[in-house]
């Protein structure tokens, strides 16, 4: 998969459209990038290009939102910051979601790095000095 750039917020609806055209059939991406990188933000322009129709926001508290693609397959967003323990993460049971076949996008996956699938596949968001955004597989 290339490196896409997104050079302003107003051209992310053509990253993510060049993103989800290199999914394959590849099910679960780990997003890395720090604060304020813009991993949610790409993340919901990711899902409004497979069609999804509700409200796509940050499941920080949550740790998982669902959502259905215009296919009507799930999505599943998670986002692991408030995570202390990897306890936690069995608990909300996440083999289920991540070994369903289904749609996975993660993110702060470094701190759940030792149950991300082996097939994983780690995107990286970077900020340049300019605003503009690189995001590299």
């Amino acid at each position: 998969m290339p490196i896409i750039r997104i050079d302003s917020i107003e051209h992310i609806r053509e990253a993510a459209a060049e993103f989800v055209a290199n999914i394959a059939d590849r099910t679960i991406f780990a997003f890395y990038g720090k604060m304020g990188a813009g991993k949610t933000t790409f993340i919901k322009a990711i899902c409004e290009q497979l069609g999804v129709e509700d409200v796509i926001t940050s499941p920080t508290f949550a740790i998982v939102n669902e959502y259905t693609s215009g296919e009507g397959r799930p999505i599943y967003h998670f986002d692991f910051y408030r995570i202390k323990k990897l306890e936690e993460v069995y608990d909300m049971g996440y083999e289920d979601y991540f070994y369903s076949g289904n749609l996975c996008l993660i993110e702060w996956p470094e701190l759940i790095e030792p149950l991300l699938p082996e097939d994983a596949v780690c995107v990286s968001i970077s900020v340049s000095d300019d605003g503009s955004r690189e995001v590299s597989l």
